[in-house]
């Protein structure tokens, strides 16, 4: 994949297996008829540029994150920061990097769905507009803590946001970081 950047799964089947003459399509079909076991290549991502990653519990989940980065990614504390990074996706599964990256379509979406459970609960229908209203930007606030990587709370340290931990390596270290992207992998997905 690294080498031939093939565009999509097709372009992946009909090229050939590293090193052989045999296609990568009839490569898996030879696997899956040696080991006994049904398996399909459902994805691939080509992602340069700096980059963490980490594998869990024996391959159950991967993640790679794409960093933007002045700081030396070679130095064993970026390396660990960046898995640390990765473990965080990994355990808390978000769906976006931060606040800018969810479509405004999701957030309109996720408002209606709040309005709808505020105007069918008994005692908070009858609140006026305005407290309404903020409710639901509280709990807009909640969704981006769930759901964006930056605004979690950082497993490894529960009184820090991971955007914080993002900014204090990046000042430790004497440079600056910027987690651009994430790839979450799980098996049997």
């Amino acid at each position: 994949i690294v080498a031939n950047k093939p565009a999509d799964l097709a372009a992946l089947n009909a090229l050939n297996f590293d090193g052989t003459d045999v296609t990568v399509e009839a490569e898996l079909k030879n696997m899956i008829f040696t080991i006994g076991e049904n398996m399909s290549i459902r994805r691939f991502d080509i992602i340069e540029g700096t980059t963490g990653c980490y594998i869990h519990g024996g391959g159950s989940a991967g993640v790679v994150t794409k960093f933007d980065t002045a700081c030396d990614a070679t130095d064993a504390a970026f390396v660990e920061y960046a898995k640390n990074v990765c473990m965080q996706i990994a355990a808390m599964s978000p769906s976006y990097v931060d606040r800018d990256c969810v479509p405004a379509s999701v957030i309109e979406n996720e408002k209606a769905i709040l309005l709808s459970q505020i105007e069918n609960d008994e005692n908070l229908s009858k609140k006026p507009d305005a407290v309404k209203e903020k409710m639901v930007v509280g709990r807009i606030s909640k969704f981006y803590d769930n759901n964006c990587l930056v605004d979690m709370t950082y497993v490894k340290d529960e009184d820090m946001k991971v955007g914080k931990y993002v900014e204090v390596t990046a000042k430790d270290l004497g440079g600056s970081i910027k987690i651009v992207d994430f790839y979450r992998y799980e098996k049997r997905e």
